[in-house]
């Protein structure tokens, strides 16, 4: 097995993730510098720098968000003063207030938020969402008019509306104040509503430009309680929310939203909420210091979720074991559960109701593993050929669950690196579907590029949604292969993976972790680190669980051999991984039997490029010619210096030389003229592996 050549290891039945790798380009020089001025370690100083930080001032804002001297929300958002005076007029003259919300985890969050708050504050409120599966997204004229006739005074909409112009409209005529909450998108025509809250709308520059539905509610709601001297118990539930909220919505965390959201977790475990004690309990979250009851990664669907032995909980606590229990109602379920959940002060019903999300929650899971096989299957048989000449994926099937279709859209995605349009029949004439994409590709503009062949749609550059009449399908589909075929490159069919920094085997332990938590929380706009280990050793392999790979790799320095332990998440159609590898991943602690190791979460792998080991003693022949894409190529490795290294040269004269060790390489027809490329993009990368299997490399 160790002696089987590249050639072999790159057949079919050797399948690896189809992944273009993007790392970073390292400032070490700098890093080392803003490490001095701001007392942190270089390597997190590296991630700050990959993360757009470029002074120590940046750099000491991120670590410490509270040092952050915010601006009133008053001065920032033209319509806040009269939200409030609104609000503050209803609940003096007890004039009814109706919140329409939004069946996803930010619209349930923020409309218990606001009715949490208000019902503290003195206000008569009472909330409706609309149906996802009979009416869609959004207020509409239905609820308008129910709402006139309970005898509604003021609306108040919270992750919707700032599209809503005919329910608006109608509100208005009917003698009804409408104040409008949302984070989407500005259309051209705004509603004519009474005051309109969007972060949208304010200064780009503001630190709450990036917050989502619940992030307005919560600055309504803090507003409110300071204006009527009324916060006392009020901020803490508020905080409890919103930090839900906005991490399952996947808002940025980055400016206000990361201040809030730090401070908000290390609340969360000890919230007196009972709906989010309920949660934690019933989704196995175990918050308080318990000991983990075995070794992770054995059973259920997200392994990597079971939480042990925090200090406080994480956002991917939050995002992997309470996030999907919320998500899973509005998908499949009734939202009045969530609000139930989220209001309630009774700790009986909260786990009453926090039962039933768990069991909704697996529902949806059966479904979308039973959806996502179907899914494959199709695609397999019917558009897997075409996929490099379409570069987009159109999937449309009856019988399949609409709630659920967008996170199989995004699990296709994953798998085969394309946007990906997926749809069900609602009868035999409509189809509704969803889209989830790839960095160069932006949805919305794709949707509009078909306007004349949808209903209704919307969405933004990375997702979307989309309804449709049965006959426009396959003209549809010509449509989107051709907008794709516009804006994307062969090259852009792998899904992107981003690495922030390459580091060895032995540098791997607790204390490099430890350094690491400067970053937290981390999420949107600020992801986990993604570290990269080139050519290690796999020493052992098995599947655990549903398809996980669970595996020691090894790497050998100064004569030393490293070991450690790794898990690859729904990654059994890529076992047995080759025994030599360049491998991506993110870091992760284990609790198992009281101790407490660093292990690997690998996120990818690719074959490795093998130069190390030709230096001391170059191949024979040490150089040969080889045919790439239609092209001659002669390749070798020569000494430059003390050091050798491998040089690849086209018909044309021009060269590509790198050295052991270096992601960059130089292109050129001489050192003078030549340019720094990656040598680990795509077009080198592959002709990098032609040269080396001309030489006869073996991993």
């Amino acid at each position: 097995m160790l002696d089987r050549p590249v050639s072999e290891l790159s057949k079919p039945n050797r399948r690896l993730p189809n992944q273009r790798w993007q790392i970073y380009p390292q400032k070490p020089e700098f890093a080392q510098k803003l490490a001095v001025l701001t007392n942190i370690s270089p390597i997190v100083s590296q991630l700050l720098i990959n993360r757009g930080m470029e002074t120590p001032e940046q750099v000491q804002a991120f670590l410490e968000p509270e040092s952050l001297v915010l601006p009133s929300p008053l001065e920032d958002f033209p319509d806040l003063a009269i939200s409030l005076e609104l609000l503050q007029n209803a609940i003096a003259s007890q004039t009814k207030i109706a919140i329409c919300g939004d069946y996803d985890a930010d619209g349930m969050t923020s409309t218990a938020l606001l009715l949490r708050s208000l019902r503290t504050l003195g206000a008569q409120v009472d909330y409706a969402i609309p149906s996802r599966m009979h009416e869609g997204y959004g207020i509409n004229k239905r609820i308008v008019e129910e709402f006139h006739s309970e005898g509604v005074g003021l609306i108040l909409t919270v992750d919707n509306g700032i599209s809503a112009f005919e329910p608006v409209a109608r509100a208005r005529e009917l003698g009804l104040a409408v104040i409008i909450t949302d984070h989407h998108d500005i259309p051209q025509k705004l509603p004519l509503a009474n005051a309109i809250l969007n972060p949208k709308l304010i200064a780009e520059s503001s630190p709450y430009r990036g917050v989502a539905g619940v992030g307005v509610a919560y600055i309504l709601a803090v507003s409110l309680a300071q204006q009527l001297g009324a916060t006392k118990g009020l901020i803490q539930p508020m905080l409890a929310l919103f930090t839900l909220g906005t991490i399952a919505d996947l808002a940025p965390l980055t400016g206000v939203n990361r201040r809030w959201v730090k401070r908000g977790l290390q609340h969360l475990p000890k919230s007196n909420l009972a709906g989010v004690q309920a949660l934690i309990q019933v989704g196995g979250v175990q918050a308080r210091g318990d000991e983990g009851a075995g070794e992770q990664g054995s059973k259920g669907e997200n392994p990597k979720s079971k939480i042990q032995n925090p200090k406080s909980l994480k956002p991917e606590d939050i995002g992997f074991r309470l996030g999907p229990r919320i998500n899973a109602i509005g998908r499949i379920g009734n939202p009045q559960t969530v609000i139930e959940l989220l209001t309630t002060d009774d700790m009986g019903v909260a786990l009453e109701r926090a039962m039933q999300c768990e069991q909704i929650n697996a529902s949806r899971q059966l479904m979308c593993e039973q959806i996502e096989q179907e899914a494959i299957a199709y695609v397999e048989t019917e558009f897997v050929a075409s996929l490099q000449k379409d570069r987009v994926l159109i999937v449309v099937q009856p019988n399949w669950h609409h709630g659920v279709i967008g996170i199989v859209a995004s699990r296709l995605v994953e798998r085969y690196g394309v946007p990906v349009f997926i749809g069900t029949y609602e009868d035999e004439q409509h189809i509704r579907g969803s889209a989830r994409s790839i960095p160069e590709f932006h949805v919305f503009e794709a949707l509009e590029y078909c306007h004349d062949l949808l209903g209704k749609f919307g969405g933004h550059k990375a997702a979307g949604g989309f309804s449709l009449a049965a006959e426009n399908l396959h003209v549809l589909r010509s449509r989107l292969i051709e907008f794709a075929n516009q804006c994307l490159e062969p090259e852009h069919l792998k899904p992107l993976l981003k690495i922030d920094a390459e580091v060895n085997l032995n540098q791997i332990n607790q204390q490099l972790y430890q350094q690491l938590n400067a970053l937290h929380p981390c999420g949107m706009d600020n992801p986990d680190p993604v570290f990269w280990t080139p050519n290690v050793q796999v020493v052992e392999q098995k599947i655990v669980g549903k398809g996980h790979i669970k595996l020691t790799i090894a790497q050998t320095i100064d004569n030393q051999e490293y070991k450690i332990k790794a898990i690859a998440w729904r990654w059994g159609d890529y076992f047995r991984l080759p025994p030599r590898v360049d491998v991506a991943y993110k870091l992760r602690e284990n609790y198992f039997n009281g101790n407490t190791t660093i292990e690997l979460e690998l996120i990818g792998v690719r074959l490795p490029i093998q130069l190390q080991q030709f230096f001391a003693s170059p191949p024979t022949p040490s150089s040969t010619t080889f045919e790439y894409n239609k092209r001659q190529y002669t390749c070798g490795f020569y000494k430059n210096g003390i050091q050798a290294e491998l040089r690849i040269k086209n018909s044309e004269g021009k060269v590509l030389a790198m050295q052991p060790g270096h992601i960059i390489g130089l292109l050129g027809t001489n050192r003078q003229n030549a340019k720094e490329v990656d040598i680990s993009q795509p077009q080198y990368h592959n002709i990098i592996q032609a040269a080396l299997q001309a030489l006869s490399v073996r991993s």
